[in-house]
Parts: structure tokens; C-alpha cells; sequence
């Protein structure tokens, strides 16, 4: 098992990212990268299969901020707000995901001792359709998704906002990811406990702060 390796003592608040972090699901994934790979090949005038190239090499220039497929899309002259209005005709959770028991009974725990939020880089359509979809959208006091700045994470005075808004100092929050550099790197700096998981078994990990 996963040995949680902060000081929960002084913990009060569980901010979650969503996509690979609640759920893992790689059908899914692959659903946001073609719709991506479509967008940037009719802006650039190339095929899907340049256009994915195109994105590979973005990604890995955009390093030094995690490499998010938000910001690849955005240097390669798409906008934000068009990419996710294609993601949200473009990708069906309803089809490829179902809920997790485990989960729902780890965040309904959770719940009764921590206020839980979610940031995510998805849009609220999306991301609303997903958590119906696992069952867990009533769980969560707080969710802030892209739409809130349409400045994708990691992004400082984003979540230096997020923290006022949900009235917490940093010592008092955990933040939970499946990506160091894109959501969590910037929360440990700020002075925020973090955990990364990549699977819903390390995710489940958080069952020791109610041991």
C-alpha cells in the first residue's frame, strides 16, 4: 500500500483533479486527443496524422509548464474556448465510463471530514457529464474547471485564487493528481501537501486519513 508521506494533522481541505486522478480511463483520453488532433488540422490546413505530430512536438517546448494539451493547442494558434466547445460534442464519458463503489465510498468518507473540491483543466460541461457519469458530482463543496480563467493549470494566481475562494490557507490543503508538474508542483511550492496517484488503487491510498 501507498504510504502517505505528508502531515495530515493539519489538514482541512481536498482539492482533486479530475481526469486521471478520480477515474482512469485511457478510452477516454484517447477520445480528447483526436478531437484535439482534428481541431489543429483544420486551423493548420494539414492532416490528423501531421497535426499530431504537430502536437507532440508542442507539448514537449511547452515542458517547462508540464506539457499540457491546452497549452500545445493554444501555440499552435487554436483557441481554448473552441477546443472545449469540441471536447464537449466530441468526447462521451456516457458510453465508456461507470462508477467506481470504491470511490463513491472513499469521497462519502472523506466527506464527513474534509470539505473536497475539484480543479481540473477539463470544461464544466465535461466535467459535470463525467462526475454524473462515475456517480460522485455531489460530493464536492467546490469545482473550478477552465472556464473559471480559461488559464489552464499550472497557473499561480489561479490557484492562489482557489485558495481564497475556498477560504483555506495552503498548510491546510492537500491537493490530489496524476501529473507532478501539471498539478502539483505549484501547490507543494506554495506550501500545500500533495499526492499523486496514477491509479484508482493509489487514489484509494487516502483511506489512511481516517485511520
Amino acid at each position: 500500500m501507498k504510504t502517505l508521506d505528508f502531515d495530515i494533522r493539519g489538514v482541512r481541505a481536498v482539492v482533486f483533479d479530475l481526469d486521471g486522478t478520480l477515474y482512469v480511463d485511457d478510452r477516454l483520453g484517447e477520445e480528447v486527443h483526436q478531437s484535439a488532433c482534428r481541431y489543429v488540422a483544420e486551423i493548420k490546413g494539414i492532416s490528423p496524422r501531421q497535426a499530431q505530430d504537430a502536437l507532440l512536438e508542442a507539448r514537449s517546448c511547452s515542458s517547462d509548464s508540464g506539457g499540457t494539451l491546452s497549452r500545445a493547442v493554444e501555440a499552435l494558434g487554436g483557441t481554448l474556448q473552441e477546443l472545449h466547445h469540441r471536447f464537449s460534442e466530441d468526447i462521451h464519458p456516457e458510453e465508456l465510463l461507470a462508477p467506481d463503489p470504491r470511490v463513491q465510498r472513499l469521497l462519502e468518507r472523506l466527506g464527513e471530514r474534509y470539505e473536497l473540491h475539484v480543479y481540473t483543466n477539463n470544461n464544466r460541461s465535461l466535467s459535470t457529464r463525467i462526475m454524473a457519469q462515475l456517480g460522485i458530482g455531489g460530493y464536492f463543496k467546490k469545482i473550478f474547471t477552465i472556464e473559471d480563467s480559461w488559464r489552464p493549470k499550472p497557473d499561480r494566481e489561479v490557484l492562489t485564487g482557489i485558495l481564497e475562494t475556498i477560504g483555506r490557507r495552503p498548510q491546510e490543503t492537500l491537493f490530489v493528481g496524476d501529473r507532478y508538474r501539471v498539478d502539483l508542483e505549484l501547490p507543494q511550492s506554495l506550501g500545500c501537501a500533495i499526492l499523486e496517484t496514477r491509479t484508482v488503487e493509489e487514489l484509494l491510498t487516502l483511506g489512511q486519513l481516517l485511520d
